[in-house]
């Protein structure tokens, strides 16, 4: 396809604008030989084969170049002439020769209205054609503007794309911190072509013509201690590959923690919900509490109700040179599988008890 560009595609085949698809050929073969890049390593050889082939592919096809010729303002001129306008003039030449269509098509419209009716038709018709051509000339013009500004934008350096994905740990991850190895899908530059996404005069097979390829690549994130549900991390240049030597995108990773059942942090404290047995409770027990680093002793209070807190400085979250307290909450819990004597003992209990535990209950029915 024709870009619209201010280039001039018979000078860089070196042909003349009357030359034949057959001569533009072999002007073109002997061209790409020259500068290819797997033969020619100079500089800029890759930018001159790129040109001589969009050049080729607009010239050898004749309804671009017939485009390409409107453009330039060739159709104003023989084609034994080889054509030195500049893209400001072909662009100036170009508007002329549309102001010049559309007074011709008034003047034809005048015509036809003052001549009999038959003929006026067949004019009518060949001005509407007329302008149904150079509605579409220009709407084709439009769009390739649009796209040789798309082509300029994308050889400007741009910072690869950032990537957000998510990480859940345990409870315990949060109190003494972990390392973790996710996969993140990545765009990277391809390793064939190199990003120039042309390989001996084709597309690369490797990217498909994009200059990028899709990767998964294993990373490492260091959980800290502490860290809140939700919180964000950022590891800098590990997202998308960056273009035109811009730097690459950020990852981002958001720390979901699991639901906890009898665990819950806040700052660095631990919240511990442990249950404990009714004659434990009555009696003021030792108790043993598994915690994430081995267990701890708590001697529990005669008469331990239910729901009652218990602090133990220092066994919290250790950050930044402070340490938390972890909290317990004790409940009263009642096996599902008491024996016959058990049952038996509670009922002895509950003939013994002469305290009435609703006495201050209000009830609002």
């Amino acid at each position: 396809m024709v870009a619209f560009n201010m280039l001039n595609y018979y000078e860089i085949l070196e042909v003349e604008v009357d030359s034949t698809t057959a001569e533009i050929k072999a002007a073109y073969r002997k061209l790409a030989r020259k500068y290819h890049p797997d033969l020619n390593k100079e500089a800029g050889a890759i930018d001159k084969f790129k040109m001589i082939t969009l050049a080729y592919e607009t010239l050898s096809n004749e309804q671009e170049r017939e485009k390409y010729n409107i453009l330039k303002g060739i159709f104003k001129k023989t084609y034994n002439e080889k054509t030195t306008t500049s893209g400001a003039k072909a662009s100036e030449e170009y508007q002329n020769a549309a102001s010049t269509h559309k007074e011709s098509v008034k003047d034809d419209k005048k015509t036809y209205a003052q001549e009999p009716k038959k003929e006026a038709a067949g004019k009518k018709q060949e001005v509407k054609k007329r302008e149904f051509n150079l509605l579409k000339t220009l709407k084709y013009l439009a769009a390739k503007f649009k796209k040789n500004k798309r082509a300029k934008d994308n050889k400007k350096p741009q910072k690869g794309q950032n990537i957000t994905t998510e990480v859940t740990i345990t409870p315990e991850e949060v109190i003494t911190g972990s390392k973790r190895v996710i996969n993140v899908l990545t765009t990277q530059t391809c390793s064939v072509c190199h990003g120039h996404r042309f390989i001996n005069g084709g597309k690369c097979p490797e990217c498909n013509g994009s200059g990028e390829v899709s990767k998964r690549k294993k990373i490492t994130v260091t959980i800290p201690k502490g860290i809140k549900d939700g919180a964000k991390l950022r590891l800098k240049n590990e997202g998308g590959a960056g273009k035109n030597g811009a730097p690459n995108g950020d990852l981002f990773i958001i720390v979901k923690i699991q639901a906890p059942t009898k665990i819950q942090f806040d700052k660095q404290n631990i919240y511990y919900n442990v249950p404990i047995t009714p004659f434990e409770a009555a009696l003021g027990e030792e108790i043993k509490v598994p915690t994430f680093d081995g267990t701890i002793k708590l001697k529990l209070p005669k008469n331990t109700t239910s729901g009652q807190k218990f602090r133990i400085a220092g066994q919290g979250i250790k950050k930044g040179g402070r340490v938390g307290d972890l909290i317990i909450t004790v409940s009263i819990e009642i096996s599902h599988d008491l024996s016959d004597d058990e049952i038996e003992l509670y009922e002895k209990l509950k003939n013994l008890s002469k305290d009435d535990v609703r006495k201050n209950f209000i009830n609002e029915g």
